[in-house]
């Protein structure tokens, strides 16, 4: 019967908060690996930790880019969405633009297109 070693628990603390990355890579990337290693004096890990920074700043760059492309693709449908919906009409005072946005505005402009005969005029023609 074998007696298994007990590990200190300062040990057991240590491999909680590092734990081990166990992986297989072609003979190529491991030699290219060494041969990072040895030329910068760093350990396995130090490479991995750069690697992984560059990875992030990758990251981080998509997902501004992202952001941007949402931005710039909402302002253009927002933009083009507005020039085909939006009704306006001139003040009588200054003759600046009005927006309708209020539900009274569009119930009295519906009553005046009413009492007024608005209708497509397709619809007017074969009236005559």
């Amino acid at each position: 019967m074998t007696k298994v070693k007990k590990k200190a628990p300062s040990r057991v603390r240590y491999e909680q908060s590092h734990p081990t990355i166990s992986c297989r890579i072609p003979r190529e990337l491991y030699d290219r690996l060494r041969k990072a290693k040895t030329a910068e004096g760093k350990s396995f890990a130090g490479i991995l930790k750069i690697g992984l920074g560059v990875l992030e700043a990758n990251i981080k760059k998509e997902a501004e880019l992202i952001k941007q492309g949402y931005a710039s693709g909402y302002k253009k449908g927002y933009a083009e969405a507005e020039s085909n919906f939006k009704v306006t009409y001139p003040c009588t005072i200054c003759g600046k633009a009005l927006t309708v946005t209020s539900q009274e505005e569009k119930e009295a402009i519906r009553r005046y297109m009413r009492e007024n005969n608005w209708g497509h005029t397709a619809c007017h023609e074969q009236r005559r």
